[in-house]
């Protein structure tokens, strides 16, 4: 499986970004940009995959339908707010013709870094992570979701809103909250 993110530019230089944090984790990933004043060539998918966007539009059929197919999937996700998300499809050029997917229930969201507008939403790598638990296995959404709560909670521990016993994976040999404070972006 092959991961396309698409990050709205405002989400580029928010430490609170997962959908980059996703892609750093997954070898087989690319982040385009959107949202900037020049002009982005279309997306275009080789005939050897079958693209699909991860989004709850009203045409969405269940990921899971997908799972088995004979060619490789390239998973599009939009990165941003969900305002931004919804706008992916009709303004980036080639994602007009591409299946909407939607992702099944599961348990509700960790991410404790921004305030959630709709229920049953999801952090970028939380749903990535569901994604590709449904076309990988299992072992691939634990290991993304692992990274994902150690991200969360060591952000909260450095904003001095978590305790340091309750971090999940623990924290770095040396760890501080003011040299972490003191890192430029």
């Amino acid at each position: 499986t092959h991961l396309t993110l698409i990050m709205h530019r405002a989400e580029e230089r928010k430490p609170t970004n997962t959908g980059r944090l996703a892609a750093l984790c997954l070898p087989n990933s690319d982040v385009i940009r959107r949202g900037a004043d020049r002009e982005e060539p279309p997306l275009v998918f080789g005939a050897d995959t079958q693209p699909l966007l991860v989004f709850p539009d009203d045409d969405a059929t269940p990921l899971s339908q997908w799972a088995k197919l004979d060619r490789p999937v390239t998973l599009v996700v939009p990165d941003g707010t969900w305002r931004q998300a919804a706008k992916v499809r009709k303004r980036v050029a080639g994602l007009s013709d591409v299946p909407c997917v939607s992702l099944p229930e599961g348990n509700a969201s960790r991410y404790r870094l921004r305030s959630e507008s709709r229920a049953g939403g999801l952090a970028t790598m939380e749903a990535i992570a569901r994604a590709f638990g449904i076309l990988e296995g299992a072992q691939v959404e634990r290991a993304l979701l692992e990274l994902f709560y150690t991200m969360v909670d060591r952000t909260l521990w450095i904003r001095g809103q978590l305790d340091e016993a309750r971090v999940h994976g623990g924290l770095p040999p040396g760890a501080s909250r003011a040299a972490a404070k003191s890192r430029p972006d």
